[in-house]
């Protein structure tokens, strides 16, 4: 099948390869035109502007940073809802607001084209494998064609319900728990060496012990031991924990812990630790915080 595909950072060029891989044709469309180059080599078709990758798509498949980049992409000039036909179908993959993905939804619907909402869990090495755990959301129909479009980059699929929205949620509860549990993790290392116990035995024990989590064991190990380049970034993580909470907020939830977390990232961005990876700047700063600073 063709497939637009628009946004090559470090998920969606990974994804993009997946998908060439898996046999079908990709037209690829980034504002950095750096970013086409290695894609094209492999047989992608490189687009000049969003709505030129939609060209003869059977579906257009969204990898955008944040909200402002799809507002610019999808609503701007030459964007991606001017050029979708009737029928066609947009399978929106990043992490965005439960806000945002309403809007969708009602600009689709308006439009008679077909939306699915599909982020997904997993950090640029997991794209790489096709072991991406995705969420979708949206009408049956529509979620049947996407679902063999998505299936190669994946190790499980999760169809959570018929409302768009439901999804980016729960993508956004998810990035919720798994911050909370670096947050967790980095103070419980930090008071492992108080203790004169190492981190790490500290993680093989209580992981074997109590979770068994595979989740816990690789971001434990991204903590201990930071890796040359950064998955998602501290920055990434403020800005999810800044959708939660508005969405929270919307439906009058509260959600006290978060708003403790929220203090923690700009403190980190205030610090410098923006670009650094989620799990090691929380670790960093629970070191800044914690005894280790106290006991000398």
């Amino acid at each position: 099948m063709r497939i637009g595909f628009l946004g090559l950072g470090k998920m969606g060029t990974s994804m993009a390869f997946r998908l060439l891989a898996a046999g079908h044709e990709l037209s690829v469309w980034n504002r950095t035109e750096g970013r086409t180059e290695p894609l094209a080599r492999e047989g992608a078709i490189v687009a000049a502007t969003p709505a030129e990758a939609e060209l003869g798509a059977d579906a257009v498949i969204t990898m955008l940073f944040d909200d402002a980049a799809h507002e610019e992409v999808l609503f701007g000039p030459n964007g991606l809802l001017d050029a979708l036909s009737p029928g066609s179908l947009h399978i929106a993959c990043s992490t965005i607001s439960v806000a945002l993905s309403e809007r969708l939804a009602a600009e689709h619907a308006r439009r008679g084209q077909a939306y699915v909402a599909a982020p997904v869990f997993g950090r640029p090495n997991v794209a790489e494998e096709g072991r991406l755990w995705i969420v979708m959301a949206g009408e049956d129909a529509a979620v049947a064609r996407a679902r063999p479009l998505l299936e190669p980059l994946a190790r499980g699929i999760s169809v959570i319900g018929k409302e768009p929205r439901q999804a980016h949620a729960l993508k956004l509860g998810g990035n919720f728990l798994i911050s909370a549990m670096i947050h967790s993790l980095a103070e419980s290392f930090v008071y492992a060496q108080s203790q004169g116990i190492e981190p790490e035995v500290f993680l093989n024990a209580v992981n074997s012990a109590l979770f068994q989590s595979p989740i816990y064991a690789a971001y434990g190990n991204v903590m201990l031991h930071p890796p040359s380049q950064p998955g998602a970034t501290v920055e990434l993580g403020a800005k999810d924990l800044r959708l939660l909470r508005e969405a929270a907020a919307e439906r009058h939830a509260r959600v006290s812990l978060a708003e403790e977390m929220a203090a923690i990232f700009a403190e980190a961005q205030r610090v410098g630790l923006g670009q650094t990876d989620w799990a090691v700047g929380q670790y960093r700063m629970a070191l800044e915080r914690g005894v280790l600073k106290t006991a000398g």
